[in-house]
């Protein structure tokens, strides 16, 4: 089986001949071309270059067209700040009080630089691997976008005291994401990454999501044209999982907080499940401890297909050294072969 093959017969529900790997890595790209954070995310062919080796070294089953989020604040009127050893940070928010959302206008997608980056990254990944490997795109959920337009406490303020601003504000994001989301579905994107991490259950209750997150979630999901994976960027979603399927996502990027086990059979087959190694361990694991943590994943979740082996937020740490990225690729291909019949057998201990 081909990377694509093995990722639908998974996502079908079905065991293909191994467990998946979508191993998410961005920054590691400047790594492997010798260069500065914010010089390779400078040019389309620097990304492409970084993404196409990085799939080689660590044989993950997907391409990432994905920068960094603050990106798609700058089509906004943003900015970013580039640090030398982690993801680019947003700049100052463009949302400075809540009366600014009255005059908010939809940027255009054709007009951002910085979108069209990404764009020219996902055509020429498709030129390289055609329908083989899954293309993954990315776009920040309309619901939680507004931490990097406002900051996080000024939004919350405005979803419980200004519920027709919040509305308007909404309306707004989700022309931006949808219009974005099918720009890179048409570019050569597989699917989307809808970015939901305010959704989860970390930060807010179930009642809320279900009037907020979710209803922005089936209006936005329901206008992109191709499948999407909600992910929560390491916030926990256990809660609601089901409310989650609902919206009519095709995988959900679960917590490595959360147990793999009970999340399966929370799914129920309804939606797929990308995770759950634990990016900020992951920093520190040895060759050893990386391998425990894929025996334990795919011990939890892999049996039955439905379950992509992946990090937990989205997005590799630049700490995270090449040996560990290398063992998990090594674990991956002794462990993750179907059928998976020494999990029967295996005890799990510390």
């Amino acid at each position: 089986m081909n990377s694509m093959q093995r990722t639908l017969t998974a996502l079908g529900q079905q065991e293909p001949d191994r467990v998946p790997l979508f191993l998410l890595t961005t920054l590691h790209g400047a790594k492997e071309l010798g260069m500065t954070i914010e010089e390779y995310f400078s040019r389309a062919e620097h990304v492409i270059e970084g993404q196409l080796r990085l799939r080689r070294k660590y044989r993950a089953d997907c391409l990432y067209g994905f920068y960094h989020a603050s990106i798609e604040m700058e089509a906004w009127g943003g900015s970013t700040i580039y640090l030398p050893d982690g993801p680019p940070q947003n700049g100052r928010p463009v949302i400075g009080r809540r009366e600014d959302i009255d005059a908010l206008q939809v940027p255009d997608v054709a007009a951002a630089p910085g979108l069209q980056r990404v764009l020219a990254t996902l055509r020429g990944l498709k030129a390289a691997v055609g329908d083989t490997v899954p293309i993954i795109g990315v776009a920040i959920s309309p619901f939680s976008l507004p931490v990097m337009q406002m900051g996080f406490d000024k939004y919350f303020e405005l979803i419980y005291e200004d519920p027709a601003r919040f509305e308007k504000l909404m309306e707004a994001n989700i022309a931006f994401s949808v219009a974005w989301a099918n720009a890179q579905l048409a570019a050569g994107a597989t699917a989307i990454c809808y970015f939901d991490p305010v959704s989860s259950t970390t930060n807010l209750p179930r009642e809320l999501y279900l009037k907020t997150g979710q209803r922005v979630a089936k209006q936005a999901i329901a206008q992109i044209k191709g499948p999407t994976a909600t992910h929560m960027a390491s916030g926990r979603c256990l809660p609601i999982i089901g409310d989650i399927a609902q919206t009519g996502t095709a995988i959900v990027g679960v917590s490595g907080l959360e147990n793999l086990a009970e999340l399966k059979a929370a799914a129920g087959k309804r939606v797929s499940l990308l995770g759950n190694l634990n990016t900020v361990e992951m920093r520190r694991w040895t060759p050893a401890q990386a391998e425990l943590a894929v025996k334990r994943a795919i011990a939890s979740a892999g049996r039955g297909g439905g379950f992509l082996l992946g990090e937990n937020h989205g997005e590799v740490p630049w700490q995270v050294p090449e040996e560990v990225l290398l063992a998990i690729g090594d674990a991956v291909e002794r462990w993750g072969r179907y059928p998976l019949d020494w999990v029967e057998e295996w005890t799990d201990s510390p």
